[in-house]
């Protein structure tokens, strides 16, 4: 995800609330169960068991991101074919996890993320055999669509057994796992693909993402507060069709999904430009450039402030500048200028992705834990849209081309944000008195 990911936090707010569009019926939770917060027994457990499960999730989902200029030699394949091998795992996570949060109403989170770990991991073992590009990107497809059970399942659990004290150190620590594991998946396949190849590399991926989730089957706390509910389909199509309705929403939709589309391109295509000339570096330092990602832990906290200074379309703004500038800046034949220009998009993606998934929550007065498993929906659609797009585009076209496809994104969401300016003021303007406005136009 890149992790996913600061939308993340968002599905927590009502993820445990009765009056969730899943269920019928949830009877009210032991008055006595206590819930978790730290010093008291368990609370360290589950949160190791969490950071466990984001690592081994996030190192799974993108761990072909790294190693597809030597999956593209081995199977002979173009970019945009071997770029299937990430997004059909985002795509799949994206089609899953709305029904996949659903099913955790029923059967349970604990349940829910067990399973959802065990099936992925026992594929990521069968992903180093893949015969051929068909069936690594078949296995790729099922490992995503199994992985979509954790995220939303993770924050629901910390909301209903955690403390609301507690409640945001601990999810943390979980979106800590998630980056740390999209992070270190990706520069462990660099340099175990550059010592031993590319089917070593995603078998000790494998092997990471194992003793993970046997950490997490052994550490996690069996579930005290929640109760089962009865799916109730109906009533969440129509939750969805509410929040597919409403303008604001499907722009913040659109702007994860645009932002995700140029990150998606980027990191999936610099691999191919990194190994070959002017660069030509070996497979384990274009690994290590993952560990840029860094910098958009540090942006994603920023965005908090920058929209206490800005607003949230100055904060926008803002991150479609620096992700424009470092696009343009990558275009460079200096090394120092493209990882300048990586950094630049870095931070300026994880920052309107914080602004803009931390908005859907805000925006949505019902059904927040299906407007965020909305965004998220739209998030992995555009990684797998930008991975896919920028491929052939590269294929087509090189570097020059996969950047103008960012740009044309970017200017997607600048259109969209300024589409939103304007209602805004219009709104804004429709609730002024007539006589005011009249006196306004006078006073001008």
């Amino acid at each position: 995800m890149p992790p996913a990911d600061t939308g993340a936090s968002t599905v927590v707010v009502d993820a445990s609330a009765p009056s969730s569009p899943v269920i019928t019926s949830r009877a009210a939770a032991p008055a006595s169960a206590e819930r978790l917060e730290p010093g008291r027994p368990g609370y360290r457990r589950m949160s190791f068991a969490l950071f466990a499960a984001g690592v081994a999730a996030f190192a799974l989902l993108y761990s072909t991101q790294a190693l597809l200029p030597a999956i593209s030699t081995a199977y002979g394949v173009s970019a945009g074919q071997a770029s299937w091998t990430v997004s059909a795992a985002t795509g799949a996570l994206a089609l899953c996890v709305l029904p996949l949060s659903a099913l955790s109403e029923r059967f349970g989170r604990r349940q829910m993320m067990t399973a959802s770990l065990t099936v992925a991991v026992l594929v990521g073992m069968l992903v180093p055999f893949a015969p051929s590009i068909g069936w690594l990107i078949a296995l790729r497809a099922i490992q995503g669509a199994a992985l979509a059970g954790l995220p939303a399942s993770a924050m629901a659990y910390l909301a209903e057994e955690v403390r609301p004290k507690a409640l945001i150190a601990a999810i943390g620590l979980f979106v800590a796992g998630n980056s740390i594991g999209g992070m270190s998946g990706r520069i462990l396949t660099g340099w175990v693909a550059q010592l031993w190849g590319w089917r070593a590399a995603l078998a000790a991926v494998g092997l990471l993402a194992v003793a993970c989730a046997v950490a997490f089957h052994f550490l996690i706390p069996k579930a005290r507060n929640f109760t089962p509910g009865s799916l109730n389909p109906k009533r969440l199509a129509r939750t969805v069709a509410t929040h597919l309705s409403n303008p604001l929403l499907v722009r913040l939709y659109a702007i994860g999904a645009l932002f995700m589309t140029v990150f998606g391109a980027v990191y999936t295509v610099i691999g191919y430009r990194l190994v070959e000339e002017p660069f030509s570096l070996p497979q384990g330092v274009v690994g290590s450039i993952f560990l840029v990602y860094l910098v958009g832990t540090v942006s994603s906290a920023a965005a908090g402030r920058l929209v206490a200074r800005l607003g949230r379309r100055g904060a926008l703004y803002l991150a479609v500048s620096t992700t424009a500038a470092g696009l343009l800046l990558s275009l460079s034949e200096s090394l120092a200028a493209v990882l300048a220009g990586l950094v630049l998009i870095t931070a300026g993606f994880f920052a309107g992705h914080a602004v803009a998934s931390s908005s859907v929550s805000r925006t949505a007065t019902q059904g927040r834990a299906q407007a965020s498993a909305l965004y998220q929906s739209a998030y992995y659609l555009g990684s797998s849209a930008g991975g896919t797009l920028g491929a052939v585009a590269f294929h087509a076209g090189g570097w020059a081309a996969t950047v103008a496809l960012g740009l044309l994104a970017v200017l997607g969401v600048v259109s969209i944000t300024l589409y939103g300016t304007r209602v805004a003021r219009a709104e804004r303007r429709a609730l002024v008195p007539a006589p005011r406005r009249a006196a306004d136009l006078v006073a001008r």
